[in-house]
């Protein structure tokens, strides 16, 4: 049972792919390592610059990113992913070599999904992982039911649109019988009336 659970288990973090980003080629090759043992599918990148290019250029469904490096800080990396339209809503954990609160809250005010700081367990590090990886899955879910929504609503707003236009073309239609029965009416009392005096 519990082989089958984590066979389930890596086979759907196998369709998760990961975008490591670290200006540390040991700190690179030894989370890679570790991310692919649990099931993920790792792309190594060192630096920002390389990071965003990589993200433009295929989607990934998490970043895992180090928020001092040289050059482009990961802080400045996060804040070009959170305004493109395309990867505004792409999960991002920040990495921080700061221990203290200001890192996690720079991180965080930054827009990162969840911060963790370094030295970190590594289990520790995967149950994050997952748990933003879940709750992403869920806000997708959540955006496609909204999308699904709008486009019923949108539909019954154009057949409400073309029951109106259908109401109003009867009414003009009954309008029309309307009038044609009373003009014939005082045809009809007009000829009576005619045919009356001629008796």
């Amino acid at each position: 049972m519990r082989i089958a659970t984590s066979t389930a288990l890596a086979r759907r973090r196998g369709a998760c792919s990961i975008l490591v980003v670290d200006d540390s080629r040991t700190n690179l090759h030894v989370i890679g390592h570790r991310l692919g043992g649990l099931g993920y599918l790792a792309v190594l990148s060192d630096n920002g610059r390389e990071a965003l290019d990589l993200i433009a250029g295929r989607g990934f469904d998490l970043v895992l990113l180090d928020m001092m490096m040289p050059g482009m800080s990961g802080v400045e990396v996060l804040t070009e992913i959170r305004t493109a339209p395309d990867t505004a809503d792409l999960p991002v954990i920040m990495v921080t070599s700061r221990s203290d609160t200001a890192g996690a809250v720079e991180a965080l005010a930054a827009g990162a999904d969840d911060h963790v700081a370094k030295p970190f367990d590594f289990d520790v590090l995967a149950a994050r992982i997952e748990r933003t990886l879940d709750r992403a899955a869920r806000l997708a879910e959540l955006k496609r039911a909204v999308a699904s929504l709008d486009a019923r609503i949108a539909a019954r707003a154009i057949e409400l649109g073309e029951a109106r236009t259908e109401l109003a073309v009867t009414r003009a239609d009954r309008a029309r019988l309307v009038s044609s029965i009373h003009a014939l009416n005082e045809k009809v009392e007009r000829l009576s009336c005619g045919t009356s005096a001629a008796g």
